[in-house]
C-alpha cells in the first residue's frame, strides 16, 4: 500500500490526487486528528509523533510513506528517512514553481510556523528565490476551520482576508498553499486573491513524485482492479468519517487507532485498528 499521513484531514488534498493518478494502487490513509493541529506543537513531537505513524503504517503494509503534510515534512522529514527503509515522500511549498511563473517578481507563501523555521524551507529560498521577494505568512486558525468542516463561513473569510490581503495590497501574482489543508479552501482563497493572482497547491506534484519513486523502486502495483481504500484515524472516529467523506465526495469508513502518547515513550497499540474499506 501507499502509507499516506498528515495531522488531520489536510493530506486528503493529496490523497485525491494519489487516486486521480495512481488508480491502480492501494491506499493506507492515517489521520492524527487525536494530536491536530501539528502548527502548534514543538519539532521535537512533530518528529516523535511522525515515526510512531510511519512504524504504524510499515507494520501495516505501507511500501512508500508520504508525508502529506507540510509541517511534518518540515520538522521530521529527514528523521523518518534516516530510519527508515522505505521510500519516503515529504512535502515542501511550491516555492520553484510561484518563482518561475511570478511577472511582478512578489510571491506569498501560507503556511504554518513550523514550516517556516525548518532548514527545509530555508533551503528552497536559497536556491530557487533569487531575485523574487517572498511574503510568507503563518497562518493560526485555518486548519481547524478545515477540521471542522467550515470552509464557506464567515470566520473563515474573515481570517483569509486578515492573512491574505496585506499580502495581496503588496503586489504579489502568485500564491503557494503551504499547508495540505488550505487546497479545500482555494475557492475561499480566490475570492480574497482575485482572479490576478495564481494560486499553487502542491499535491499534484507530490502525487507524480509518489509514482516516480514506486518506479524508480520496482514497487507498482503489479494488478489492476478495484484499489482497497483504507483509513484510520487517532481521533473521533465517526467525525473523522463525516468531513472526508465531504471532502472526498466518497463514503468514507475508518478503523479507529487507539491515541498516540504524546510523550515519546508512548507507542500506537494495534487495539481494533483493521480499518474498514469502501
Amino acid at each position: 500500500m501507499i502509507g499516506v499521513f498528515d495531522s488531520g484531514v489536510g493530506g486528503l488534498s493529496v490523497l485525491r490526487e494519489i487516486w486521480a493518478q495512481l488508480p491502480d494502487e492501494d491506499t493506507l490513509y492515517f489521520a492524527d486528528t487525536a494530536h491536530c493541529p501539528y502548527g502548534s506543537r514543538s519539532a521535537d513531537e512533530i518528529r516523535a509523533l511522525s515515526v510512531r505513524i510511519a512504524d504504524f503504517l510499515i507494520r501495516r503494509g505501507a511500501k512508500v510513506i508520504v508525508v502529506a503534510c507540510n509541517t511534518a515534512s518540515a520538522a521530521a522529514l529527514h528523521h523518518l528517512r534516516e530510519r527508515f527503509a522505505v521510500p519516503i515522500v515529504g512535502m515542501e511549498p511550491a516555492v520553484k514553481p510561484a518563482a518561475e511563473r511570478t511577472r511582478a517578481g512578489k510571491v506569498g507563501v501560507i503556511a504554518t510556523e513550523v514550516t517556516f523555521q525548518g532548514e527545509l524551507f530555508a533551503r528552497l529560498l536559497q536556491r530557487y528565490a533569487n531575485g523574487v521577494d517572498v511574503l510568507t505568512r503563518a497562518c493560526p486558525g485555518l486548519v481547524q476551520q478545515v477540521e471542522a468542516g467550515k470552509l464557506d463561513d464567515p470566520e473563515t473569510d474573515r481570517l483569509l482576508r486578515l492573512y491574505l490581503q496585506p499580502m495581496v495590497d503588496a503586489g504579489i501574482d502568485s500564491l503557494v498553499l503551504g499547508c495540505t489543508h488550505y487546497p479545500f479552501l482555494r475557492d475561499a482563497i480566490a475570492r480574497v486573491v482575485g482572479p490576478n493572482v495564481d494560486i499553487l497547491d502542491p499535491a499534484p506534484a507530490v502525487a507524480r513524485q509518489t509514482a516516480r519513486v514506486l518506479e524508480q523502486h520496482g514497487l507498482r502495483a503489479q494488478t489492476h482492479g478495484p484499489a482497497r481504500r483504507l483509513f484510520y484515524t487517532s481521533g473521533d472516529l465517526r467525525a473523522f468519517e463525516a468531513i472526508a467523506g465531504r471532502l472526498l465526495g466518497v463514503p468514507v469508513r475508518a478503523a479507529f487507532a487507539a491515541e498516540i502518547a504524546e510523550n515519546a515513550e508512548g507507542t500506537i497499540s494495534d487495539g481494533d485498528a483493521e480499518a474498514r474499506g469502501d
